[in-house]
Parts: C-alpha cells; structure tokens; sequence
C-alpha cells in the first residue's frame, strides 16, 4: 500500500512540493483538498523534495492536503476502441464516451532501437498538389509546418486528416481554441474520417500539464498502432504551445532561463517526441506532422529553429498556401522516381517557371514593359496557383501530374520549358500538339487562297 503524505513543504503557481523517498519522475499522484481530488505528476526531483504540478490547479490546495502517489507514470489505455474516440491530454473522454481503463500503456517511453526501423520506402498520398507533386509526403518522415498566427493551419491539417491515405490518424491539439476544437471534431464527424481518428484535445483552458500530455499520449496509441501493422499519420498542432507550456512550468520551478526563456533541454524536449516517427521492420509506421507557429514570423525563434535541426525538411504556410519556395520534404527523392516517369519533370519545371513568374511580378510593379514571354509567364502564374496552390484542390497524383502538363501547354510551346524533346513528346497533351500544328498550317492556307 502506497504512503500518503499530509504535509507540503511549498506552493508556487500549480506546483506543489513535498519530502518524500523512492518516488519516480514522471510518477503520478493523487492530490485531495478541500477543492476536490486532483492528479498531480512528478516533475523534479531534488534530494527528498518532490516537485508536483497538479492538473486540476493548485487553488484551494492549503499545506494539510494529503498527496497519495500511484507508483506509476501516466498511462493510457490502447484498443481498437480508441477509434472515433476524443480525450483529454490525460487520457479522460471528451466526448461524453466511456472511460476506458483496459490495456492500460505508459506514455512517453524511448524512441525506437534504430535497429528496428527500415529506410524510408513509401510515400502517404494526401489529394493536395504542393505536397504530393512538389514535397511528397514520405513514410515515418517527421514534417513541421511552419506558420503564423492567423494561417489555416488547422484547416490544412484537417483537409490532411480527411484525405490522406493512411489506416490510422492520431490528432493531438495543444492550447487550441475551442472553436478550433469544434471544427476538427464537426469537419472529421461530418466526413466519416473520425471513425479512424482518435484525438487528444488540449484546449487553452485546461490546465498547463496536460498540454505537455499531449503529444506523449498521441505517440504512444501511434506505436501500439504501428506495432499491429498499421500506417498511422500523427498530427500535431501547435508544438509552440507545447513548448510554451514547457516554458511556464520552468519558470514556476525557477530553472535558470535559456533563449527567451524557454527551457536550457528545449531542442531534448522536442526531439524526444519528433524521433519516434518510424516504419517498423515487419509492422506498420509513424508518421509526424506538427504545426509550429513562428511568432512574428521569425524562424529563428527558439522552436522553429531548434525543430530545424530534428526535423527532414519543413512546409512553409503563408498566404493560405503551402510555399514552393522554402518549403522542402528531404525524403521526397526516395519515392518519386517510383510513381510515374514524368514526376521530377512536372517539379523542377514548374516550380522554374514559378521563379520566373515571379521575376515577372516585380518587372511589372516596377513598371518594366512587359514582353511577350512575360505575358505568358503572368498567364501561367495564375494558373499555377489557381490549379495547384489552392488548398481546397483535392486530386490525385496523376491527375495533378495531368494538369501540370496542361497549365503549361497552356501558356508555352514544349521547347520553351527546357523539358527534352523525348519527355516532350511522350507526356506533352496531345491536344496541346494538334492545336499547334494547326495555328501552324493555317497561314500556309491563307497564303494559297489569297
């Protein structure tokens, strides 16, 4: 039978401490007041003194309470019977649902032995053109989106969720707004797609540790998943939040600050969740997207810079687009020579066309006069953002590798896309070719009948 301690030593904010002996870190405790029973976790341990920061708040926690720990860190419970499910960062149903207490997991266990994991193999199609053409997403691949306040991010991760051909999506949200909240659970309800979801929702309200549950949980379902086979996608949203909640509770503990006052083991913190995306030797794998907002718009802000580092690539969100420039899948050469010849074509030609389109843009606000290949460059600007940056497009990759070749055969002859003649002449719309041979024949007729 566990001890119960009935004396605190000290209370700061939402931590409390006590002297206690062969305590673990992480271990989970049961703090009873006059308020009501709350979980508390361990987050320091310092000789005898044990540091908890209570979930439920420390208000009405008076230095009498009795603290009662479970010998356990904070646990989970896995089954099928998790899909279509919503919780909290701690596990408890959100959704009205019965609590599920069998098959209880520990959260937050090591990544996996490298020994275990396999080279990258397998792309994960999402029905959007910015990613599947230009950044393919790959399997076990670790992505951030990097963003701003204001941006549909969340948007962007709920169209990925409901499109994305994987067994098993896992959405972990962190100090989300509650009307965010409500539009994943109504977008995936109202589509079908919660029937393979589980979320594990964190709104701004809850209290600051669970936000730092979030993601632990969210990984932990996603390998007991994997373990059985299945491809899981892990979508995160926002890892900013995450790490300011991470930065709160440091400064209750007054540990010494490090850049802008976040935690000196940030970039541990962060790569601890990021490395345990996977594809399993003979089961199935993770996959992570996170949302990390820039604030200010500033990579080098302390998340999105250490995130640089862990992560194989990022996708930039501005304007409501994914941005071609900027935006990189490191992983994507590993699975885009393999879904059609013509994939590498399509995107190093576009997105060298884009370039110059742009290079248009500013000749034309700084009032250059405008050419006639500058002209078809502003023709095939707006198309290319029309057809394949808007994120409501939902199409397949070949099709989108289809309106590649017709928003160029659009605006230029083949031989003025520096495309070779024999890709020219395999994939170039054989309408496109009609229709030029006959703009070509049409003077020579004109000439005989004058």
């Amino acid at each position: 039978m566990r001890k119960v301690y009935s004396q605190i030593e000290n209370i700061a904010g939402n931590v409390v401490t006590i002297k206690a002996d062969d305590i673990g870190y992480k271990e989970l405790a049961v703090v009873e007041s006059s308020m009501g029973t709350s979980l508390a976790q361990v987050i320091r341990l310092k000789g005898d003194n044990v540091s908890l920061q209570v979930f439920a708040g420390a208000r009405g926690v008076s230095t009498d309470a009795q603290v009662r720990f479970l010998g356990h860190a904070m646990q989970v419970s896995f089954s099928e019977n998790l899909l279509g499910r919503i919780f909290t960062g701690g596990g408890d149903p959100r959704d009205n649902g019965p609590a599920l207490t069998d098959n209880l997991i520990n959260i937050g266990g090591p990544s996996v032995n490298p020994a275990k994991r396999i080279i990258p193999k397998n792309m994960i199609r999402t029905g959007i053109p910015m990613i599947d053409v230009f950044n393919t997403l790959v399997e076990s691949q670790k992505l951030p989106i990097f963003s701003v306040a204001g941006e549909p991010y969340n948007d962007l991760l709920a169209r990925i969720a409901l499109q994305a051909e994987v067994d098993v999506i896992i959405l972990g949200g962190m100090g989300l707004k509650h009307d965010d909240y409500l539009s994943f659970r109504d977008t995936l309800e109202e589509s079908g797609a919660l029937s393979r979801t589980v979320m594990f929702i964190h709104t701004a309200s809850d209290p600051v540790v669970e936000c730092l549950l979030v993601p632990d949980s969210s990984l932990a379902v996603a390998e007991q998943f994997a373990l059985e086979g299945k491809r899981v996608l892990v979508l995160l949203s926002d890892m900013t939040n995450f790490s300011d909640a991470m930065k709160e509770i440091a400064i209750t503990m007054e540990q010494i600050p490090s850049n802008r006052g976040y935690p000196g083991d940030l970039y541990s913190q962060l790569a601890s969740r990021y490395e345990k995306a996977v594809d399993f030797e003979g089961a199935g794998s993770i996959t992570i997207l996170g949302a990390t907002t820039m604030p200010g718009d500033d990579v080098t802000h302390p998340v999105p810079d250490n995130t640089g580092y862990i992560t194989e690539g990022q996708f930039y969100l501005r304007n409501g687009r994914i941005e071609p420039f900027g935006s990189l899948s490191r992983l994507k050469q590993m699975v885009n020579g393999d879904t059609r010849g013509d994939h590498r074509t399509i995107m190093n030609s576009m997105l060298q066309l884009y370039a110059d389109y742009k290079s248009t843009l500013e000749k034309q606000s700084m009032g250059f006069r405008m050419s006639e290949w500058d002209r078809k460059l502003l023709i095939y600007g707006a198309d290319f953002e029309a057809g394949m940056m808007d994120l409501s497009v939902n199409i397949s990759l070949e099709d989108a590798l289809d309106l590649g070749w017709k928003i160029m055969a659009n605006c230029f002859e083949p031989m003025e896309t520096g495309i070779p003649t024999k890709v020219t002449d395999e994939f170039w719309p054989k309408d496109a070719q009609a229709s030029a041979k006959d703009e070509e024949k049409a003077p020579a007729a004109e000439t005989v009948g004058a």
